[in-house]
C-alpha cells in the first residue's frame, strides 16, 4: 500500500508544487489549509507522515504538533521561515521529527519525507528481538516496534525509538551528539547537533521513573548520552 501523506499548510503553491513532487514518487497526498482541517485529516485519514508548517491562520503549527503527538506518533516534518537554532530546536521539541526551512527545494524535501519513513518502519538494524532493563520495567522489542514502560506501551517517534536503540545497543557506551544524531537522524542530516538535546528530553520524559533525574539516558558532561541500566 502506498504511504499517506498530510501537507498542512496555508500557502496553495507549497500545496501544489509538493504534492507533485511527492505523488510523482508514488505517495498518497492530502492536504489541509489549517490547523483544525489538518488535525481532522489526520486523525480520519492516518497519514504516515505530516508535513506542518508552524505559520498558520488558526491553530498554530506548535500547537497541532503537540495534538498530533498527544493522539498518535505519526512522523511529523516542520515546514519553517524562523531561522534561528533556539527557535528550530525548540520546534524539535515538540516532538517532530525533522524541520526543513522555507524556501527549500521540492527534491531535498522530498528525500527528507523519505528518510523519515525508512527510520519509522524500523527498516535499520534490528537488535536482538527483546530487551529488558532495570528489572523488567523498560522493554524494548524490536520485531513488534514496540516499547513497554512498567508493563504499558509507550508511544514514541520515529526519532526518540531510533534514539533509543542506539543507546541500548551498547548500554554503558557514552555517544557524542554527533553519534547520536547520525544514528538518528541519518549520516545526510544537515541540521545542528543540539537537536539531539530535544529528543532526548522527549525521550526521558516518556520512560524514566523521574525524568528530572534521569537514570536511563545519562548525561555525559562534554561528551552526550548513555544508557545508565545493563541489558538483563
Amino acid at each position: 500500500m502506498n504511504e499517506r501523506i498530510l501537507i498542512v499548510d496555508d500557502e496553495p503553491s507549497i500545496h501544489e508544487v509538493v504534492r507533485a513532487y511527492l505523488e510523482r514518487e508514488g505517495f498518497i497526498v492530502y492536504s489541509a489549509a489549517d490547523g483544525h482541517e489538518g488535525l481532522e485529516l489526520a486523525l480520519s485519514k492516518r497519514p504516515q507522515l505530516v508535513v506542518l508548517d508552524l505559520m498558520l491562520p488558526d491553530l498554530s503549527g506548535e500547537e497541532l504538533c503537540r495534538q498530533l503527538r498527544d493522539r498518535s506518533d505519526v512522523a511529523i516534518l516542520m515546514l519553517t521561515a524562523k531561522s534561528t537554532e533556539e527557535q528550530r530546536i525548540a520546534g524539535l521539541g515538540l516532538g517532530a521529527d525533522d524541520y526543513l526551512t522555507k524556501p527549500f527545494s521540492p527534491r531535498e524535501l522530498v528525500a527528507r519525507v523519505k528518510a523519515i519513513l525508512r527510520r519509522a518502519s524500523g527498516g535499520e538494524m534490528p537488535l536482538m528481538e527483546h530487551h529488558r532493563f532495570d528489572s523488567g520495567r523498560l522493554e524494548i522489542d524490536t520485531v513488534r516496534h514496540e516499547v513497554r514502560v512498567a508493563g504499558e506501551p509507550v508511544e514514541l517517534t520515529p526519532s526518540e525509538y531510533k534514539l533509543l536503540l542506539a543507546l541500548a545497543s551498547y548500554p554503558g557506551r557514552a555517544y557524542s551528539r554527533f553519534e547520536l544524531i547520525n544514528r538518528v537522524q541519518g549520516h545526510d542530516f544537515e541540521g545542528y547537533e543540539r537537536t539531539i538535546d530535544a529528543h532526548v528530553k522527549n525521550l526521558r520524559r516518556k520512560i524514566e521513573p523521574d525524568h528530572a533525574k534521569p537514570r536511563y539516558v545519562e548525561t555525559v558532561q562534554g561528551v552526550g548520552y548513555r544508557l545508565g541500566i545493563q541489558r538483563e
